[in-house]
């Protein structure tokens, strides 16, 4: 039966209970009597107190991916340097112009906040933070170097190979646990390198002995055709498979080096560590160009090349700080898999820069390397547990799986 508002004969006022028709029980029924003025509704809350609390969750998150945009626009600054213009510029000589950006800005970050330790970082540990800047200096000699040989896409993705590599390395040298499933993700992560390199023995090109005709087709597959900005950078089979060799080995080069960040621990403030990376990369570089004979410094042309030099020098700063502070507000692995956003960046710049697309096979070595690291990261996750915090953060440790868990906060 329906509730609604009945008036009483008495007095013509409305009484709070009024009887109504009895059912066959003889029985009255009281209805409740709806009130004159309802109540307004509540004003809505307001939208920015939610947006405030949106930011602040997602903050972190934020600082990472646009460590990744960075990171993205300094690799593609350098491979320009080293491919698009008539002065070629030597993979020494760029590492040489953003590391010493990187040390100079580091240090004056550290010294403005009174970082402990800075510069030299605690007597116990300097050998170990000399090994990792060693370390970290051959793996971005072996990186850069591929770069003039390899679409940023393949090289990209082949620093995904860092979780697992790191895992053996840990495995021979510190006798941690390696797994039949991290042993697994490292046969299927080479599988995919194969995939990208093609070396001739595997992978026979079209117009080469082996491959039969139609060779000048497949060397405009493989490397791009003139739609972007700037011409695509032809490579033969050889220097490909040479490129992803340096590629890998600059992969195993970081892998050692977050390995001994690993030994390091707590003992070391993260930007005494980067800063020891940086000062051994700079000295290094400037060393060996200044010995080795065919080597010399060369001065930009244009300021398009100066440019460049000065976008990598601030680029690879801000890759360095943005990626530290968003590690240390955001939880591991939210922030790891902001990490795979390189892959999209690089896509998008091989398209628009050089006018390139990925061959089939460099998209399904991609997806078994990829794949491989986010396997890798959570059979670490499940299976270790983590301390809560460590000042140890570098540009790459996010893909360590545990070594990046241990650079951020517990939630």
């Amino acid at each position: 039966m329906a509730y609604g508002t009945v008036k009483s004969s008495v007095g013509g006022q409305t009484s709070p209970f009024a009887q109504s028709s009895a059912p066959s029980d003889g029985q009255p029924i009281l209805r409740d009597v709806e009130p004159e003025h309802a109540a307004e509704p509540e004003p809505r809350q307001s939208s920015w107190p939610r947006l405030k609390s949106f930011y602040e969750r997602n903050f972190g998150l934020l600082l990472v991916f646009l460590a990744q945009l960075f990171g993205s626009l300094m690799t593609m600054a350098t491979r320009l340097l080293e491919t698009g213009f008539e002065t070629k510029f030597h993979a020494l000589q760029i590492i040489f112009v953003r590391m010493l950006a990187t040390a100079i800005l580091g240090s004056l970050y550290m010294w403005i906040k009174k970082v402990p330790d800075f510069p030299f970082g605690n007597r116990g540990v300097r050998g170990l933070l000399v090994l990792r800047g060693s370390a970290g200096f051959f793996g971005l000699f072996c990186s850069y170097y591929a770069l003039a040989y390899i679409n940023i896409s393949d090289a990209t993705v082949i620093s995904f190979l860092v979780p697992t590599l790191t895992a053996f390395i840990c495995f021979v040298a510190l006798k941690e646990p390696f797994t039949l499933n991290e042993a697994l993700a490292g046969i299927v992560a080479f599988v995919g390198v194969l995939f990208i390199a093609r070396p001739t023995f595997l992978f026979p090109v079209p117009g080469s002995p082996e491959g039969g005709a139609d060779g000048e087709a497949m060397l405009l597959f493989m490397t791009g055709r003139p739609e972007g900005l700037v011409p695509a950078v032809p490579a033969s089979p050889a220097e490909r498979s040479v490129a992803v060799i340096c590629a890998v080995l600059g992969s195993f080069g970081a892998a050692t080096a977050y390995s001994t960040i690993r030994v390091i621990g707590k003992r070391a403030h993260s930007l005494v560590s980067v800063n020891y990376f940086a000062a051994v990369a700079t000295v290094g570089s400037f060393l060996i160009i200044m010995i080795h004979p065919d080597l010399e410094f060369k001065v930009p042309q244009n300021a398009a090349q100066w440019g460049l030099l000065v976008a990598i020098g601030v680029a690879g700063f801000l890759l360095q700080f943005l990626l530290t502070e968003g590690l240390q507000r955001e939880k591991a692995g939210r922030a790891t898999n902001l990490i795979y956003t390189q892959m999209v960046f690089a896509l998008i710049i091989e398209r628009v820069v050089w006018g390139t697309v990925p061959a089939g096979w460099s998209l399904l070595g991609s997806a078994l390397i990829i794949g491989a690291a986010v396997w890798v990261s959570l059979q670490k996750t499940k299976v270790q547990a983590l301390p809560a915090k460590s000042p140890v953060v570098d540009e790459e440790s996010s893909l360590l799986g545990t070594a990046a868990d241990r650079a951020t906060r517990s939630a």
